[in-house]
């Protein structure tokens, strides 16, 4: 099978990281296509940059249905595009925050989230609570890094991650802990090591989720809330989305 791991900023050395990772939990089997957009945020740490990011995700999905993609995977925290995505393709698309908060919940009964800037916490409590993983989430402990930081100097990353992990067990009484940033996902199985509890990485938490459910055979429902857009008048990049009652052409 063939999933696109979509980075939605256009930093192509976090984009390679995150390939790392995407490839790292796949089966051999498995086709990685790792991609940023053309256009976008250098990095997503605000509403602004999520919103910005928008556009070129849809983009890089059209492209794949053209490429003959089986699934999808959002490789940002905040889930850009996730729902409008669903809407412009049948595949599967799964992003990485909403896979490491259901493979948690399946793990541990409550869990923390360490991640970047202190901006992003009121985005991912709103994010959570949508998941219905509020009661489940203990913490949301933010850092002083913002994502690219975490490219720039790893050693300085781990160390902060390390650090605010072991807050998370001991003051939070963390039964798990997810990483809340995908410029993070090399990181997962040392801190896992040192901290005895389960550390989850949303890249690969989604890609697995992504083969499991093309293995099972199953697509997103155009019943209703997930079907084609209607045909409407489009200015610009999003004019290839108006369709109705039909794949993207």
């Amino acid at each position: 099978m063939k999933i696109k791991v979509i980075n939605p900023n256009t930093t192509l050395e976090m984009t390679k990281g995150i390939e790392h990772a995407a490839k790292s939990a796949s089966r051999p089997d498995t086709q990685i296509l790792a991609v940023s957009p053309k256009m976008g945020p250098a990095s997503i740490e605000s509403f602004y940059d999520e919103y910005l990011s928008i556009p070129g995700v849809l983009e890089e999905v059209k492209k794949g249905e053209e490429e003959g993609v089986d699934a999808y995977v959002i490789a940002c925290y905040g889930d850009p595009g996730l729902h409008a995505a669903r809407e412009v393709t049948d595949k599967p698309v799964v992003g990485i925050a909403e896979a490491s908060l259901y493979l948690a919940s399946m793990l541990a009964a409550r869990f923390s989230i360490v991640t970047v800037l202190p901006r992003i916490k009121t985005m991912l409590e709103d994010l959570v609570d949508s998941y219905g993983m509020s009661k489940r989430v203990l913490n949301i402990r933010c850092t002083p890094l913002g994502v690219l930081d975490f490219e720039r100097d790893p050693e300085g990353g781990i160390e902060t991650l390390r650090q605010e992990g072991i807050r998370a067990v001991e003051e939070d009484k963390a039964e798990a802990i997810l990483l809340g940033c995908a410029g993070m996902a090399e990181f997962a199985d040392s801190l896992e090591k040192e901290l005895g509890v389960p550390v989850l990485d949303g890249v690969t938490a989604a890609v697995k989720f992504a083969e499991s459910i093309v293995d099972l055979g199953k697509k997103t429902s155009k019943l209703k809330t997930y079907k084609y857009p209607e045909r409407k008048e489009y200015v610009g990049v999003l004019e290839t989305f108006g369709q109705s009652k039909s794949p993207i052409k």
